[in-house]
Parts: structure tokens; C-alpha cells; sequence
């Protein structure tokens, strides 16, 4: 998977992709989210995170007081311990990783807390939730670090215009 051509595709689209995502927020299709699902699943038939894991390597989720107890419980260790080892508070307050790429990615880019992960994992990249065009703004983002990102919106814009 070549991520710096997914990247530099994203770059150069930008302001298209916004303009698109736009135009559904003014008027979004009576059938958006069965097309935002249609075109999630088909992405990822096609796209294998494993072969990727750019999002681990170059980004990290916020963190939930959910996503730390039952990461530390999972873990063994107490959430203070697990937050003193792991996390930082950033300067919007939020809890995120110390370092990057993430401490919990193995080297086949597999996770080792998969069962556990953080909420904002789980939903990443967020192309199969419901009145997508809420997050505009953080899609764009996402089509820079995500090929699947990028796909799907490459998908519904085509899909959409006819």
C-alpha cells in the first residue's frame, strides 16, 4: 500500500472533497446512510488495515475515563498507573499518548489491546456513521492519514454524482 501516493491524491483534493461534503450537508440524499454503509463495507472489503496501520503510527485517539479503566483493568494496573505510563493531557485537556506510534501496535500491525480499545479506535475512520456529513471537517483530516478515508469519499462522491 503506497500511503504517500493516498497522501498526496488527499492533498490535491482537499477542496474538492470539502466542496462535496458540503454540498450533503446543505442538502443531504434521503438515502445517505444507506449509501455511507454501502460504500463503508465495500471500502473494507477491499482495504486491509493490517497492511496499513498509518492511523497507530501517525495519530492517536483520545482516551475516555471508560477506555482507561477498562484498558488498565484489562492491563492489570491501576488506571492512575496505566494514564502516569501511557498518556499525556493535551492542550485541549484531552487524554491522548505520550509517544507515537502507538506503544500498543505489534510489529504485523496488529493491536494488542484489539478486545479493549479505545472508543475513538473502534470508530476510526468514522465512514460508517449515521448523518456523516456532521464531521466533515474531521473527514477531510482523515482522508490524509487513512486510505480507506480517502476511498470512501472518492466512493460516495461518485455515487452521489450522476
Amino acid at each position: 500500500m503506497d500511503l504517500e501516493s493516498y497522501r498526496e491524491q488527499a492533498i490535491k483534493k482537499q477542496k474538492e472533497h470539502k466542496k462535496f461534503l458540503d454540498g450533503l450537508k446543505k442538502k443531504p440524499p434521503k438515502n445517505l446512510d444507506y449509501i455511507v454503509q454501502k460504500n463503508h463495507d465495500d471500502v473494507f472489503r477491499d482495504i486491509n488495515c493490517l497492511q496499513c496501520a498509518n492511523c497507530c503510527k501517525t495519530t492517536g485517539p483520545l482516551y475516555t475515563e471508560k477506555d482507561i479503566e477498562r484498558i488498565a483493568k484489562h492491563l492489570k494496573m491501576k488506571a492512575a498507573d496505566f494514564e502516569a505510563k501511557f498518556l499525556r493531557t493535551d492542550e485541549d485537556n484531552d487524554k491522548v499518548l505520550q509517544n507515537l506510534p502507538c506503544y500498543f501496535l505489534n510489529d504485523d500491525n496488529t493491536c494488542s489491546i484489539y478486545e479493549v480499545r479505545p472508543k475513538a479506535c473502534r470508530e476510526y475512520p468514522h465512514t460508517d456513521r449515521k448523518k456523516i456529513y456532521q464531521i466533515n471537517n474531521l473527514m477531510i483530516k482523515n482522508t490524509l492519514i487513512c486510505p480507506a478515508a480517502f476511498e470512501f469519499v472518492e466512493r460516495i462522491k461518485k455515487n452521489l454524482i450522476k
